[in-house]
Parts: C-alpha cells; structure tokens; sequence
C-alpha cells in the first residue's frame, strides 16, 4: 500500500464510505492524508472527578458502573445515562439519540470521556466525546487535541480519525523538499508533519507542521511560477520602437490630464515593448483609475510599428465599450479598429457600417485591421492575425485558463512548425488585489499600479440603508432623477425561481470550503456569493436570510416599475438575455431614455455611464467587499456627487459593510476581504489552475517571501534539479495537476 492506493482498494472501507468519502474529493490514500482539520478540539487537560468545575472543558478517564438507555415519549429521543466513578469520585454522563452506544460501552470498561461541564441538579456530562480506555494504545477521540475535520452527510470526524490513524503507520512518504532548505527554513520532515497536523501531541508540534506544510504548497507554486516566466522569457518577441513624438503628440490631444501613475504604468509598458522578449505584464487599477487609455497608448505605439494588437474582453457590452472608445481616442489617427464579437463584426472605418464577418477576418489576415477589438470569438481558430505583437487581456481573472492559453496559442506566428514570435500580453483588472495574493500567485507577472484616480473625481457616499429608512432612500432616488440623474439597482439573482436550482450546488461549495479558510488561519465570516442551503447553513452559521428571501432582479423591476416609480422609466437588464437585448437596454441607459436600470452583476465590469449618479446594491451582505467596490465604481464618474446605498437587514453583516462606508481605496478593501472572506479561487472563473490552499495563509506574508527566496535559490543554482530527482518529480505532478498549458 502507498499513497496512490485507491481507497477502495482498503479493506475497513464499504462502498457506502467510500462514495462519502468521493463527496469530499478523498480517491486515494494520498487524499485522505490531505484532508486537513479545519479546527481542533483541545481536550488535552485529563482531570480528576473530584476536581470537576462548572462550564470546563475537560477530560476524564474511569470505570463505567451502570449505562442505560431511557426513552422519553414527551420529547420522542432517546437519552442514554452512563454513570462512570475514577479514584477520587463519581459523574453522570449524558448522550441524546444515540442508543447504540449500548453496544460499545459497556458496563466495567474504562473510558475516556471529553466535554463541557454542564449542571443539572449536578454537575454533568453533556454529549461527551467518547472512546474505550486502554494504557497501551494512544487516544483518538478524547484526551489529547483532537482533529475536526470537514464531513459530508454520513462520514464524520471520528470515522475519518479512525481511518487515518489506521493508515499513517503504513505509509512512508518520501521527502521531497531539499534538506538545506528544511535546515534553512527550520522546517520539520514530511512524514512527522501529517502525523502531527492529524494528531498533534502538543500545540507548538501543530504549529510546526502546519509551518511545513505551508512551506510545501507556497513553495511549490513559486517554483512553478518562477520557472514559468523564465520559460516566457525564453521566446522570442516583435521589439516595438518607442516614438516619443508620437506618444507625446496623443497624449497632448486628450480631453483630460494623464495622472502620475497612468504615465507611470504607461512607461513601464512602453520599455517593455521594446525588449526582444515578451512582456507578461499586469496592469490593476482601481475601478475608474484609465487602464484604457494606459492600454490604447500601448497599441498606438504597436500600430505605427506596422503590427497588429488584439485587444479581448469577457463580455460583448464590454468589448463594444472599448470598441468605441478606441474609436474617440483615434480619431485623428489613421487606423482602423475592428469589433469581433459571437453577434456581430464591425469597423470604424469606411462606411461605419456593420461589415460581414468574413470581411472582417479577411482584414485582419491580410493586416488591414490594426487593432481587434472582441470577446472569446477572437481566439476562435477562423481568427488568424499576420503580425500580432500585443494581446490586451481585459478583466482577465473573468477568463479561464484554457481561454487565455487559447488567446497565446492562437496568435503565435508559425514558421517551420515553431513559433516566430510571441505577442507581448498586458492583462488588466479592476478588481485590486491584495499584496498577499500577488505574492503568492502572480510572481509570473510584472506589476504595474494605477493607485490614482483622476482629478477632481468626488469621493462616492457611501451608507448602509436598513429595511425602516428604504422609503427614504426610494424618495432620495426620485429626487436624483428629478435633477437629471440616473440610478442602477443592483439585485443578487435573476428570479425567486433559481432558488431551488441554485441552492444545494453553491453553498454546497462554499461549506466544503469553509475548512481551507480556517486552516489557512483565516477569520470565517459566513457571507457569500451565493446561496446557503439549510443543510449548509448549520455549517456556514451565521446567515439572517434564506436565499429564497434574497432579492431577486424580475420581481425587483416589476414593483420598482409598477408599484413605486410608475411615472418612471424603469429597465432590467440580467445574463440570461441575448447579446442584442443587453446592448439595447446599456444603450438606452446611456443615451437617457432609462431612469432606473435593474440588473444583476452583469454591470459589475466595464459599463460607463457618467450621468448614472446612485447606485442601490440590495442584500450588499451577499457580496465581498471587492465586488461591492466594483459596483461602486459604476458611479463616480462626472463632476456630480454620487452616491452608494448599501441595502442589508443583516446586523451581523453591518461591521463589513461599514468597512466600505469608511474606505473608497480598493487596494485597502481587499485586503479586508481577504481576510474576513478567505481567498476562494485565486484566478477567478477557469477551467483549471493553481489549486486553493490548503494549509497556507495568505496573510502570512513572511512565508510567502521565504518561499519565493528559496524557490528562486533552488533554481539559480540547480534549474534541472539534477541534486535534486524527488523535487523534480514532485514538480511534474504538480504541473500535471494543475495543467496549465
């Protein structure tokens, strides 16, 4: 047996456990091993009877003299008594609906119980943990700190205790980490650390193999990180001249001002065009910061160079934004800019009209077209480019990971079967991200900040409405418009009837993932992006509403239309319509013949409407603080006051959500997020990647840079890891896993 032993293959496990176990994700050995506690249980303080005081948590071994089971029809449970003396005294212990413990415990054993003191007449046992008691054989349950691990319905901390207590002494693991780095890092051997992160025999122990195991999994991404980006630089790229005058001349004609940190960013993008080998850059900014104009800079500079620059976007009002943007920040310019989308194919020049597609592809083959703009229909294989030196990735934690290698691959100039050169890639992103995070997860990327917004752009206030003040807030609105403004209101779903489909799939996630958050060390706050089940919500604790009691966008625009704004011109806009309904109704909001737009998070990236002055999120709890201050961001952006009114009847929501009331730095709020809400996926919506952590804290950002320290170290000095063949094999099933190319 070894840790790629399936689990069914072992003896003590039925096929009932074993598809328990499958819910958890547990297939083999190695698995299980893997299944970390999310908490443990400290039961270590063994006391005397006598001893005993009231509301401790305690352990007490002795002899049991009478157990019995009694049934109470007032309450239909049955309750069993077991009365258990040591040398010192006597205690009454107290089970509820679990009459089978007759068959374990019986009387004259020894026992050793764990739990809370409790006082009924006497003092008591309430529900205590529970095994037989035996000098030679260590304890599992009770006695000892005790591992809580994440279940599922049926399979529990005790029968998965059992399991791996069962198994570790069978298993060698090989040691794959370097023994000058464990010397170094004073970190503890592999084998030692799962044993003790399982059952730990003391807390400074624990901690010791929680470092190890931390260690483990930021190390490894670092070295794969890192060896990615000295593979990217190892192609070859178009070197695209910096033409001062040019740049110089575009900047001047724009109707606004540069900020420090767009020239900033702008700099660092244009020195990286002219290097012979790819850029792999990062452009975060705050929502309403100009990544645009940064970008359009860069492709200017490419157009005149005689190359070509695609420029995706994960939505169609999103791309058609950035297709007539692009279009007002060149119109003195001489280039022709394409807009390629699942629903249409488009030019600016000519006659303006919309062009067939095939047109269109033709163009951008032969080089006509200088810049495509476009969806996920750009990395379609009909689209083939003739010099393309510059992917502009929009909003990229929105792609997957296949999509963006698909975008590489695609665009790749083939010569005698091996690509010519590779396009420089500037992604993008409003959603800032903690310094942790990119730490931890972005060390392939260059970074470049535009922590500055615009001058004279108001601060955006911010309150939380609860349920007595929304007829206020709803005559705050009609007051808004009456001044020439308009007003988003933001709902978390489409309709009442997602509730049964959506509920069971998502919070089941969000339960299983409730174990990585705390093993990471991180504080658990049970809000979400989505619904919670009431299976889940004994697990997620601290939810005021059911998902079924969650606004919902179709029942919200027929009483805002219909019952409080009925003179008003009210729209909705949600996922579920095709691309020319939404694009109608973003134009209708954008050209004033819309009052109020109702809508999901659709709007949550890209939609620009200057005049939009209020925004109403309804249910904020349900959303982190970062994709509140993304909504936010949708106003903001005139010389008018704006405003944001957070919506929430969750009193226990309300210390979150005031850390957006007295925030407006994004870069602050994600931090905040991070550590009330946990990482959930570190690249966003994909089809694979770096998988979640399970042991490592984000927050800990010393370990991170020992991690990152030690990986480079390592591949300085050995970059084959010919020293090295257990780290070199370690990293190809990490690579394998995570399959990122």
């Amino acid at each position: 047996m070894d840790l790629e032993t399936k689990i069914k293959e072992i003896g003590r496990v039925t096929p009932a456990f074993e598809k328990r176990l499958l819910n958890l994700g547990i297939k083999t050995v190695k698995d299980l091993f893997y299944h970390f506690p999310h908490r443990y249980d400290d039961f270590s303080k063994i006391t005397a009877i006598k001893d005993l005081k009231l509301g401790e948590t305690i352990t007490i071994q002795g002899r049991i003299i009478e157990i019995k089971n009694i049934r109470t029809w007032r309450r239909r449970m049955t309750i069993t008594e077991a009365f258990i003396e040591d040398q010192t005294g006597l205690i009454k212990a107290v089970w509820f609906n679990q009459p089978f413990l007759l068959n374990s415990l019986k009387e004259g054993i020894l026992v050793s119980l764990s739990g809370k003191i409790s006082f009924d007449k006497t003092l008591f046992l309430s529900n205590p943990a529970y095994e037989r008691f035996n000098e030679k054989e260590a304890l599992r349950h009770t006695g000892r700190l005790v591992p809580v691990y994440p279940e599922t319905s049926g399979l529990t901390s005790r029968y998965l205790r059992y399991l791996i207590r069962l198994l570790l002494p069978y298993i060698q693991i090989t040691d794959w980490l370097p023994e000058n780095i464990k010397k170094s890092q004073r970190l503890i051997d592999l084998n030692r650390a799962l044993k003790e992160v399982h059952f730990p025999s003391s807390k400074k122990i624990l901690e010791a193999a929680r470092r190890r195991l931390a260690f483990d999994e930021l190390f490894l991404i670092q070295l794969f990180l890192i060896r990615q980006k000295i593979k990217w630089r190892q192609n070859p790229s178009p070197q695209i001249l910096f033409n001062q005058p040019l740049i110089k001349d575009f900047v001047s004609r724009l109707p606004f001002e540069l900020t420090q940190a767009q020239r900033r960013a702008a700099w660092e993008i244009l020195q990286d065009l002219e290097k012979p080998r790819p850029m792999n850059r990062l452009l975060e900014g705050e929502v309403g910061s100009g990544k645009t104009v940064v970008a359009a800079i860069a492709a200017l500079q490419v157009s005149k160079n005689d190359h070509q620059t695609a420029f995706m976007a994960p939505t169609e009002i999103l791309a058609r934004q950035h297709f007539e943007t692009l279009k007002k920040f060149f119109a003195g310019h001489d280039l022709k800019i394409a807009l390629l989308t699942g629903q249409s194919a488009e030019m600016n020049k000519e006659t303006e009209k919309k062009r067939a597609k095939k047109e269109i592809l033709e163009k951008i083959k032969n080089g006509e077209i200088q810049i495509s703009v476009g969806t996920h229909a750009l990395i379609q294989k009909k689209v083939q480019f003739k010099n393309l030196a510059l992917a502009v990735v929009d909003e990229q934690h929105r792609f997957g990971v296949e999509q963006r290698a698909a975008l590489q691959k695609n665009i790749f100039e083939i010569k005698d079967g091996q690509p010519k050169t590779i396009p420089h890639l500037l992604s993008m992103t409003a959603t800032p991200i903690p310094r942790t995070l990119a730490l931890a997860f972005y060390g392939d990327l260059d970074l470049s900040l535009l922590d500055e917004l615009p001058k004279n752009r108001k601060k955006i206030i911010t309150e939380i409405v609860p349920p007595d003040k929304r007829p206020g807030a709803y005559d705050f609105i009609r007051r808004e418009i009456k001044n020439g403004r308009q007003v988003f209101v933001i709902c978390p779903r489409i309709e009442n009837a997602d509730a049964k489909n959506n509920i069971n799939n998502e919070a089941r996630g969000m339960a299983l993932n409730e174990g990585r958050r705390r093993m990471a060390g991180l504080e658990w706050e049970a809000e979400s992006e989505g619904p919670a089940s009431r299976r889940d919500e004994r697990i997620l604790g601290k939810y005021t509403q059911t998902w079924a009691e969650v606004k919902a966008v179709k029942e919200e625009f027929e009483k805002l239309s219909k019952n409080i704004f009925p003179d008003l011109r009210v729209a909705m806009l949600h996922g579920r319509m095709n691309a020319k309904e939404k694009q109608k109704i973003m134009n209708d909001f954008s050209s004033r013949q819309t009052d109020i737009l109702v809508s999901t998070s659709v709007i949550e990236i890209g939609v620009d409407v200057p005049n939009a002055s209020l925004i109403l999120i309804e249910d904020a709890e349900r959303f982190g603080l970062a994709q509140l201050h993304q909504f936010r961001g949708r106003v903001g952006r005139s010389d008018h006051q704006s405003f944001c009114l957070l919506f929430s009847s969750s009193a226990a929501a309300i210390s979150r959500l005031r850390a957006l009331v007295n925030c407006q730095n994004g870069f602050e709020l994600a931090e905040k997020d991070l550590s009330l809400r946990g990482p959930g996926e570190f690249l966003g919506t994909r089809q694979s990647g770096l998988p979640d952590l399970s042991m490592a804290s984000l927050t800990d950002v010393f370990l991170i840079k020992e991690a990152k320290k030690e990986a480079q170290k390592i591949l300085n000095e050995d970059p084959l890891f010919q020293n090295h063949p257990p780290l070199k094999n370690k990293l190809a099933n990490f690579q394998n896993e995570i399959h990122l190319e």
